[in-house]
C-alpha cells in the first residue's frame, strides 16, 4: 500500500468517540433537530460522498451542540468533508478554528494529522498528468504548511497512532522541497542565469543536506561557478560532490534534460 493510500481520516481517537457515545446515551432524543440525530444523518451523507450536504448538516450539529464533544467531532468531520470537496482553504480554516477552540481536546493529534494531510494533498489533476508535472515543480507553501503540522504532531504527540505515518510524510516533504529548489536551479542554469542557479542550488545543499536532490544541487553549483569563472568555488563544490557521491550520474550525464511542457504534447 502506497504512502498516499494510508489516510485514515475518519478514525477519530477512541477516547473522543467513547465520550461522545456516553454523552448521547444520557441525552434524550427530543425531535428531528436533536444534535445526535442530525449528526447521524450527516455521517450517512459523509459516507455516501454527499459532502456538500454533509457539511451543511455538520454545521447545524456544531451550532446546536456548541461546546460539547459532539461539536468537536462534527467540526473535524466538517473539515474532512471540505477537503474531500476540494475546498482546502476552508478545510484548513475549520481545523485552525478547532485548534483554537479546543486546545486540550483528545482529538488534537488527529486534528494536526488532518491539517497535514489536507495540505499534503498530492493530487495534481489532469493537466499535471498530461504535462508529467512532479509535485516538486509546484509552489511549495502547502508542503511547508503540511510539514509544520506533522512536525507539531510528532513532537507533541509522539505516541499517537498518526505519528508514524506523519514521520513518513515529513521525509517525503523534505525530499520534495529539496527537489523543488533543484528544479528552480536547473531552470536558471539552462537559461544562462548562472548566479541565480548557483544560489538556488546552494540553498538546496544548505537546507536539505540529507535529501537525494543534494547530489544534483552540488553538480549545478560546480557547473554554474565554472561558467562564472569562479574556479575556487567550482573546485570546492566539485570536491564535495565527488567525496559524497563518487559515482554520481551527473558527472556522466550532466544537467537533466528538460521534459516537454504540457502544451507541447500536441
Amino acid at each position: 500500500m502506497s504512502l498516499f493510500q494510508r489516510v485514515r481520516l475518519l478514525a477519530l481517537p477512541a477516547s473522543l468517540m467513547l465520550a461522545v457515545l456516553a454523552g448521547c446515551g444520557s441525552t434524550p432524543k427530543i425531535d428531528g433537530d436533536n444534535p445526535e440525530k442530525l449528526y447521524a444523518e450527516a455521517k450517512d451523507d459523509l459516507a455516501s460522498g454527499s459532502y456538500e450536504k454533509a457539511i451543511k448538516g455538520l454545521e447545524r450539529v456544531e451550532g446546536r451542540a456548541a461546546g460539547t464533544l459532539l461539536a468537536q467531532q462534527a467540526l473535524l468531520d466538517m473539515a474532512y468533508a471540505q477537503w474531500k470537496s476540494s475546498e482546502r482553504v476552508q478545510a484548513v480554516a475549520t481545523i485552525d478554528r478547532f485548534i483554537k477552540l479546543y486546545p486540550s481536546s483528545p482529538a488534537m493529534d488527529y486534528a494536526l494529522y488532518l491539517k497535514g494531510v489536507v495540505n499534503f494533498n498530492d493530487n495534481l489533476g489532469i493537466l499535471s498528468s498530461i504535462s508529467k508535472q512532479n509535485i516538486s515543480e509546484r509552489d511549495q507553501q502547502a508542503s511547508r504548511d503540511a510539514y509544520q503540522a506533522f512536525k507539531q504532531l510528532v513532537e507533541q504527540h509522539p505516541d499517537s497512532r498518526y505519528s508514524p505515518d506523519a514521520r513518513e510524510r515529513m521525509d517525503y516533504i523534505v525530499n520534495s522541497l529539496a527537489e523543488y529548489e533543484v528544479h528552480v536551479a536547473r531552470y536558471y542554469y539552462r537559461r544562462g542565469a548562472f548566479v541565480a542557479a548557483a544560489n538556488r542550488a546552494q540553498q538546496a545543499v544548505r537546507d536539505y543536506q540529507q535529501a537525494p536532490a543534494a547530489e544534483e544541487a552540488l553538480y549545478i553549483m560546480a557547473m554554474s561557478y565554472d561558467r562564472l569563472g569562479m574556479a575556487q568555488l567550482r573546485d570546492d563544490a566539485d570536491r564535495v560532490l565527488k567525496k559524497n557521491f563518487p559515482n554520481s550520474r551527473h558527472l556522466r550525464d550532466g544537467v537533466r534534460v528538460q521534459e516537454r511542457a504540457w502544451w507541447q504534447f500536441w
